[in-house]
């Protein structure tokens, strides 16, 4: 019984793993950049935050970026949908930061 394949099949072979381990390193590659962007998306603060409910759904207050009484369910916001949140949301601005005054 032979046990040394075809030169073809072996090469064949190589190839298809050479494909995957390709296939792999593009995904490694893509999840280091996607590792990047968050990690300097937490270290720049933003300007505005809006503080979220346990739900996640409901607006709780809006904060500066800096304000360390926000909460930790907090999403980034433009000073534009701060102002709106404020003027037309029943969100409150944070006593403690008061936004309200950064904004006019």
């Amino acid at each position: 019984m032979d046990t040394e394949q075809p030169a073809a099949g072996r090469l064949a072979q190589l190839e298809f793993l050479e494909r995957v381990q390709l296939q792999d390193l593009a995904r490694t590659r893509r999840w280091i950049e996607d590792e990047k962007r968050r990690r300097a998306a937490r270290t720049v603060p933003s300007g505005w935050l809006l503080e979220l409910g346990p739900t996640g759904r409901a607006a709780v207050h809006v904060h500066t970026g800096s304000c360390r009484s926000a909460g930790s369910r907090t999403r980034s916001i433009t000073a534009d949908q701060a102002r709106d949140a404020l003027r037309h949301g029943p969100v409150p601005a944070c006593a403690q930061c008061r936004p309200d005054t950064a904004l006019d």
